[in-house]
Formats: C-alpha cells, sequence, structure tokens
C-alpha cells in the first residue's frame, strides 16, 4: 500500500485553538492552518496536517487561539500623531475649534506618510490586519500602506471646502478618481468613496458620489447621525433628518457604510435592513465625545451587518480592537438592558467577517476559511490575566489585551513575530513621531 507523499506548502500554523468565525460560535482544539501562496489552503486537525503538508515553515502554538485578523473598520490613522492633543471636549468644539485649526497648521504628505507608519505599528501589534481609512491625501495613505505590505480601503475624501487636499469640488473629483485607478489592480489596497458627512457635503456631490460609486462599484464611507445637534441641524436647514436626505439622494443601499449612527429612530433601522447598509459601531469615541449609544443590538436584531470601528486617535485615543470589542459588547448589554446582547461570539465576528462584509472584502478575508487570504493573527491565552480559561470567544472579548497578541500574518507574510514589528524600524518611527509633537506644538 503506498504512502501519499506530503504536499509541499509555504506555511503550517498550528495552535491549541483556531477560531475560524465561520461557521459561526465555533472553537477548533488543536487544528492547524495550511497556507500556500499568501491563500488559506485548509484547515484541519495538526495529526492530519503533519501528514498531508510539508511546510517550509512551521509555528507552532500551543497557549495560543489564532484568529482572523481584526478588520478596523472606521479611521483616521494620519490623526495617530494628534493623539491626546484636544481632550474632553464636545465633538463640534473638538472638530471646529481644535482638530481643524490644527490639522490645517501641519497636514500635508509627510504629516501622513508619518501618522499612517505610527498607526500600522500599533494596529500590527493589536493584531488589526485592515483598516478602512477616512483621510485627506489618500494617494499617500495607499502608498504608505501598500509599502508597509498591510491591508486597507482608502477613503476618496468629499468635502465643501477648499483643504490641502483639493480645493474645488471638481478637483476632490479629479483627484479621487486618479487615487481609484492607481490602486485599481493592487492586491492589498482599495478604494471607496469618503464623503465627509451629509452636514458637510452637498446635494450635488451626493449625487455624483452616487453615480460614480456605481460606475466604479465601490463603497461609500461616512459619518453619519453621528449628534443629535447633527439631526437638528439638517432638519432646520431641508426639513429632513440626514437619513431621510441620504434616502432621497438614492444612497441608502448595499453600497454604504454608515459609521457612528447613535440617533436612530426604528423606521431607519428597519430601512438599513432592508438596503443592506453596513453600520459601523465606534463606541470609545462615541462615549468620550458624548455623542451618544449606537443601539447596537437593535441593529443586529434587525438583521442589519455591523462592524467595529475605533475611529481616529484624535477621538479615542487608541487602535486598539480587542479594548473596542468589550466596550461594543458591554455598552449594547447596557443600551438594550439585556445581558445576553451582542454576546463574545457576535462581538468576535463583528470586529472581523462582518468588518470584512461592511468594507467588501468578505470574500478574501475576516474569516479563517479555503480560498481566503490568510490574514490571522495569535493571541497568547496562558498569561495570569486570561486563566483560568473555559470560554476561548468569551476570554478574548471580555478578559484579553492587546498585548496578548505575539504574532500576526497578512496574506501569509509574517508582520509581528514574538511581538517584534518585521520590516518596521520602531525607534525611527517614535523619533518621527516626537518631532511631529515638537512641532505640532509649536504652532
Amino acid at each position: 500500500m503506498s504512502q501519499t507523499t506530503p504536499h509541499p506548502i509555504d506555511l503550517l500554523i498550528e495552535a491549541r485553538w483556531v477560531v475560524p468565525i465561520e461557521p459561526h460560535a465555533v472553537v477548533l482544539e488543536n487544528h492547524a492552518v495550511a497556507i500556500d501562496g499568501g491563500n488559506i489552503l485548509a484547515l484541519l486537525p495538526i495529526a492530519a496536517a503533519r501528514a498531508a503538508y510539508a511546510p517550509r515553515e512551521r509555528v507552532e502554538l500551543g497557549e495560543h487561539a489564532l484568529i482572523p485578523g481584526l478588520v478596523n473598520s472606521h479611521t483616521h490613522n494620519p490623526m495617530t500623531l494628534l493623539r491626546g492633543l484636544a481632550d474632553d471636549l464636545p465633538l463640534m468644539v473638538w472638530l471646529q475649534q481644535h482638530i481643524w485649526p490644527a490639522e490645517a497648521k501641519v497636514i500635508g504628505p509627510e504629516f501622513v506618510r508619518d501618522g499612517v507608519e505610527l498607526a500600522v505599528a500599533e494596529m500590527l501589534r493589536g493584531g488589526t490586519t485592515c483598516a478602512n481609512e477616512n483621510y485627506f491625501f489618500p494617494d499617500v495613505i495607499g502608498a504608505t500602506y501598500r509599502k508597509l505590505g498591510f491591508r486597507a480601503v482608502v477613503g476618496l475624501p468629499v468635502i465643501e471646502f477648499p483643504t490641502a487636499w483639493a480645493t474645488s469640488q471638481d478637483e476632490y473629483f479629479a483627484r479621487a478618481g486618479e487615487v481609484h485607478d492607481s490602486f485599481r489592480s493592487d492586491p492589498l489596497v482599495s478604494t471607496a468613496f469618503a464623503p465627509h458627512a451629509p452636514y458637510t457635503v452637498s446635494d450635488e456631490s451626493f449625487e455624483r458620489i452616487r453615480l460614480q460609486s456605481d460606475q466604479l462599484d465601490i463603497p461609500v464611507h461616512l459619518h453619519l447621525h453621528e449628534t443629535a445637534h447633527e439631526i437638528e441641524e439638517e432638519k432646520k436647514k431641508s426639513g429632513l433628518r440626514p437619513f431621510q436626505r441620504l434616502q432621497r439622494l438614492g444612497l441608502v443601499n448595499d453600497r454604504l457604510i454608515a459609521v457612528h449612527m447613535t440617533q436612530v429612530t426604528e423606521g431607519e433601522i428597519a430601512a438599513c435592513a432592508s438596503a443592506g447598509v453596513s453600520v459601523v459601531h465606534c463606541p470609545e469615541s462615541n462615549l468620550k465625545l458624548a455623542s451618544g449609544f449606537c443601539p447596537a443590538e437593535q441593529f443586529r436584531r434587525a438583521g442589519v451587518n455591523l462592524a467595529i470601528g475605533t475611529d481616529g486617535c484624535a477621538s479615542n485615543n487608541d487602535l486598539d480592537m480587542f479594548g473596542e470589542m468589550r466596550t461594543a459588547a458591554q455598552l449594547a448589554k447596557a443600551v438594550a438592558q439585556d445581558a445576553a446582547a451582542f454576546d463574545a461570539a457576535f462581538a468576535l465576528r463583528a470586529a472581523t467577517l462582518d468588518g470584512a462584509r461592511a468594507i467588501g472584502l468578505e470574500a478574501s478575508i475576516g474569516s479563517i476559511e479555503p480560498g481566503k487570504q490568510a490574514d490571522l493573527a495569535a493571541v497568547r491565552l496562558s498569561d495570569l490575566e486570561t486563566q483560568p480559561l473555559y470560554h476561548v470567544a468569551s476570554q478574548l472579548v471580555y478578559a484579553c489585551n492587546r498585548q496578548q497578541v505575539t504574532d500576526v500574518w497578512i496574506a501569509g507574510r509574517r508582520k509581528l513575530a514574538a511581538r517584534e514589528l518585521i520590516g518596521m524600524d520602531t525607534a525611527a518611527i517614535l523619533a518621527r513621531t516626537r518631532a511631529w509633537r515638537e512641532r505640532i506644538v509649536a504652532a
């Protein structure tokens, strides 16, 4: 009887637990993920994997849970350089009197590049492998993500006033087209329209966005119903709630990524469900700015695709998706007055597969399934803080912290090994960050 020769592959990761996300709420013990060419070939018991494959590299994670890389579904990563600049202020005061004036003095390609690099280092050390980006100079943002081998959806900004990026409506759209074309076939970087919010974008611009997002088949990513003030101002201006205005303009559809959504009616929740809108919950930013509470459990029960984002470091003040999952789950329970709401398995799904679905990447990432890209994070669960261990998913959401992330891969390439960043100069990143601090303070 002939014995089958093991198949050569790039990488075999063996873990004490694998949390594939799909099927839902499943935890597999003593399983391995076979990876070749950046793709997941198989997920199978360790003994079977060793018999079937001859890996060029084997990684044994005897005390770890292997999860899909976390998806930060809403962030402004260049603003990492503004972390802690203007705290303990309400949204519009924070934005109009502090953040926008500070940005105006320093924003440019170098600020954006260095802010993104600092953010990537932080995200990788926290198990995040993909970000949905919303900021100016998307050409530089995308080029930086590409250089660092980090997965991102880069927002194409549209706003009704001149900025360092563009000075007119026509220029915003012309530059958006150029940036989209430059990343059209990139394996890691894709694009979405990123109109800032209904209160800063005109009907004419929204109509152009709707037409072009249909033509290009890309999402529309914007802040929506973040505060009660935003809604009252729109009602005074147009007689409509911002969501109603977007409905009238044809933007409430399955390409819409609606961020925050703290002030919503039951009808708006139902409309999101029927139209296929994705909602991004940013609980810590909303809490810190006192913007309100997204009724996450109501959205979930209605069947709305619900993702999680950190927002930017200027309003959070971190890019910690483990912290965000925990806050999202706990806050949802309090808002719904139901301890069973937004359970741990769902929190993990919102931070992975449902985040990937929101940004149009669910076919490629977000779960550990054959055929998908190998975006993975290993979380050590043997620490004192996560012992004893009864339920892996609960421990990941309610007890774990990002310092327990030891190893990260994007498309099968190791980006973090035993807590050390691969291919990134930490000392240089810190030196540039401190130089920006001095420059911003001086300005």
